[in-house]
């Protein structure tokens, strides 16, 4: 499960969770896991929101859970609504798994080689160096990659890279992880039909996932964020690299 923003009251644009949903949705993924061995919800966040310490952070130790957090290494501690360094510390030492999400979010699909170095092996550097941890795991921007970006990605020492391609993942996780990306206007009964069985529901996202991914090679990534923007009722300011 890959989640943002999170808000008390929620908002009109899509990339944030209301608070309360947050925490109706941690009650399900508990249930989840002591009802059904089918599938096991993993709680991800991308980006380094602050509101991911504020909210979400005593939300998950009041029921016992951790949580991965992928972090935009550029941005901690210099952007304002993002985390700094003791937050992420705090984090780590609370047993959440800090992970890299780049160093300026800049979809590495338009990277040259040197500025995939700094996007990825700059990113994991800084991470160990401030944590005191090895920083093994890497989140994708706006879940762009090519063959390029992973074998980057790997030499960079990147054993985990998560995707945004909605599908159930086998324990251990392979190379490529995917996850389902929770939008604000999700319901929970919506979200607990991604448990059932039968599995229907995760395969219709998985096709529509496909058929979105034409539609960026279709477009391009400029007139595909214009138009991700416009259905996902983006908020002035916000990042258009959260697009995915």
């Amino acid at each position: 499960m890959l989640y943002h923003e999170l808000r008390p009251g929620g908002s009109e644009y899509s990339y944030v969770t209301g608070t309360d949903q947050f925490e109706r949705h941690l009650e399900l993924y508990l249930k989840e896991r002591a009802e059904k061995a089918v599938l096991w919800p993993e709680v991800t966040f991308d980006d380094g929101h602050v509101s991911n310490f504020e909210y979400a952070a005593p939300a998950l130790a009041a029921r016992g859970m951790t949580a991965r957090f992928f972090i935009t290494v550029g941005w901690t501690g210099r952007k304002a609504g993002y985390m700094g360094w003791e937050e992420l510390r705090s984090l780590h030492e609370a047993g959440h798994v800090i992970g890299a999400h780049g160093w300026s979010h800049t979809l590495l699909t338009h990277c040259d080689e040197d500025g995939l170095k700094l996007e990825l092996g700059g990113a994991r550097r800084e991470l160990e160096d401030k944590l005191g941890t090895a920083i093994t795991t890497m989140s994708l921007p706006g879940g762009r990659y090519n063959r390029r970006v992973l074998g980057a990605c790997e030499e960079a020492g990147y054993r985990e890279i998560y995707t945004s391609a909605p599908q159930a993942e086998a324990v251990p996780h392979g190379r490529l992880v995917g996850r389902l990306n929770i939008r604000g206007d999700m319901t929970l009964d919506w979200i607990s039909r991604l448990f059932e069985p039968d599995g229907k529901l995760l395969g219709g996202l998985g096709r529509q996932h496909r058929m979105k991914s034409y539609a960026k090679a279709v477009l391009g990534d400029v007139l595909y964020a214009k138009l991700w923007a416009r259905l996902n009722r983006q908020e002035a300011g916000a990042d258009e690299g959260q697009m995915q």
